[in-house]
């Protein structure tokens, strides 16, 4: 019986209405693409993006969210004809199996799977590069990221503090035909 190799974290994907995309690694070269995704991006969705409203990157952040080392620090960017459309990406705690996840997809791009495909192909990233476990914190209103969390198919305990969801979900290998 033949093995099935796990499918490439990077590459070409395809949303659920068929439309192709490319999933990238990010790099240093991305500040352009990202501060132009960035500002594609509605005030609502940047709040509950980071928590509040924050229609432009400093320099600081363009910086930390472009230089990524693949390893520790993991960023992935959904292209479509050139331009970010998503971007994926976590961080690892001092708990070395322990990563803090989060994404963002642009307006225009959202309710059409890709949130769940970037989740997917980072999780499957993180499993390769040690990391077992992601949590994240989302506000009660971002009704679609928790949705993505939810469906995501590990396991996921929720506590909430106010209007913040924390989340934890236990990764685990990702099957081939779920990336």
């Amino acid at each position: 019986m033949a093995t099935r190799r796990a499918a490439p974290t990077f590459g070409p994907a395809e949303l659920r209405d068929g439309t192709a995309v490319e999933i990238e690694p990010m790099h240093r070269t991305d500040t352009g693409r990202l501060e132009s995704f960035h500002h594609t991006l509605s005030p609502e969705t940047i709040r509950l993006r980071f928590f509040y409203l924050h229609p432009h990157l400093s320099e600081e952040e363009v910086q930390r969210f472009t230089h990524v080392d693949h390893e520790d620090r993991e960023a992935l960017v959904a292209v479509h004809d050139g331009e970010i459309i998503g971007v994926a990406r976590f961080d690892r705690l001092e708990d070395a199996a322990v990563a803090e996840v989060a994404f963002v997809v642009a307006d225009a791009w959202q309710g059409r799977g890709l949130g769940s495909l970037l989740f997917r192909r980072l999780a499957a990233r993180a499993v390769e590069v040690g990391v077992r476990r992601f949590v994240a914190d989302t506000l009660f209103g971002n009704r679609r990221m928790l949705a993505v969390f939810r469906h995501a198919g590990f396991p996921c305990v929720e506590s909430m503090d106010g209007d913040v969801v924390s989340v934890v979900l236990e990764l685990a290998p990702v099957p081939p035909d779920a990336v």
